[in-house]
């Protein structure tokens, strides 16, 4: 999905403000269809899938084992087609009409970088003065990548290069390998804004609660402040129904790293110690994570007597469903942990971001 956002470009394109900026853009002049609890899985999906350079498919799983010749490789097909049809494209196309929310801020990046080219120009030549005659490179020149910019445009086109095409396209090239190191973090918090931007334009959902991104768990009603020198606890996302007051935290993690699943159970314990209402808060995970194992581990996680979340989130569990259904070994553990997470969405326990947001109305 390429489309010129139109707009200064933030010198802080992958920052807090930017995205917001960008998401605002997106859901009132780009998205092709109103936001619902049927509709949000695929606006997520449009802002923030992407597919895996290395293998040209749709992001699923970790890129080491999507490999050809692994059995994650196939998944990673059988779920790449599965989404081109579900968002109404082919998979050749796929790619133009996900990953837009990191794509406009690359572009965004690009347009302050060349903004500022000028004026560092103008710096560089003022120190270079003294070594004018030294043939001294330039800054940001890359030499050998500019040779196979030019040398592509020969002899694939049979033309010399414009003076300077190299050059812009060298850094433009640069830029953008540069930007997917932020592919992690913008994915990260990026979720959460995501996913607070699609709550917030549900017009029954925006009237029944408040919808807080990033709070500090004391400005929730019903915590006490951290005790002492504690850190400020905060949560990614908290929705408190103004009707009665109940408070759902939410934790929204694309994947599941073995850390966050430690991290989970040390948050839910300083909610737990820092409420002060006498009241139960609904604990709630909404992941796209796909390992099955991390998955049915979050679904059966207990503390004391209880299931620790509430309730456990998918982006789509039909996504991992399509996955999981080719490249199975018998008495493999990934089969083992594909029966645990297909048990947990027959059963309800794994839901859809279309059937949790239903039941917030």
């Amino acid at each position: 999905m390429t489309v010129g956002v139109g707009a200064v470009a933030s010198e802080r394109a992958f920052g807090a403000e930017n995205r917001a900026r960008l998401l605002a853009i997106y859901f009132d002049d780009i998205a092709i269809e109103p936001v619902t609890a049927a509709s949000a899985w695929q606006h997520v999906y449009r802002l923030l899938m992407w597919v895996d350079r290395t293998i040209g498919l749709a992001h699923c799983y970790e890129s080491d084992k999507c490999q050809p010749g692994r059995p994650w490789y196939a998944r990673s097909l059988q779920f790449h087609r599965w989404l081109s049809a579900e968002l109404g494209t082919t998979p050749a196309k796929l790619s133009e009409g996900v990953d837009w929310l990191f794509t406009s801020a690359v572009q965004d990046l690009t347009r302050a970088r060349e903004s500022q080219s000028a004026l560092l120009a103008q710096k560089a030549n003022a120190q270079r003065a003294p070594f004018a005659h030294d043939d001294m490179p330039l800054p940001g020149e890359d030499p050998e990548l500019e040779n196979m910019i030019e040398h592509a445009v020969l002899d694939d086109l049979g033309m010399t290069a414009p003076a300077g095409f190299a050059k812009n396209l060298s850094m433009k090239v640069q830029t953008y390998l540069a930007s997917e190191n932020k592919r992690k973090n913008l994915v990260g918090e990026g979720f959460e804004d995501t996913l607070a931007e699609v709550l917030f334009r549900i017009p029954s959902l925006n009237r029944a609660y408040d919808i807080l991104l990033r709070p500090a768990l004391h400005e929730l009603p019903g915590f006490n402040p951290p005790r002492g020198g504690d850190k400020t606890k905060r949560v990614d996302l908290a929705l408190v129904r103004r009707s009665d007051g109940r408070r759902t935290l939410v934790s929204c993690k694309w994947s599941i790293r073995s850390d966050r699943e430690e991290q989970f159970a040390t948050d839910f314990e300083a909610y737990a110690h820092l409420e002060s209402s006498g009241e139960d808060f609904a604990y709630v995970l909404v992941t796209n994570e796909f390992d099955p194992a991390r998955l049915a581990a979050a679904c059966e996680n207990r503390r004391q007597n209880a299931e620790m979340f509430t309730e456990v989130v998918h982006v789509n569990p039909a996504g991992p469903l399509a996955a999981y259904s080719v490249g199975l070994s018998q008495g493999r553990t990934d089969s083992r942990g594909i029966a645990r997470a297909r048990a947990h969405i027959s059963s309800g326990r794994l839901v859809g971001l279309a059937d949790w947001i239903s039941s917030l109305y």
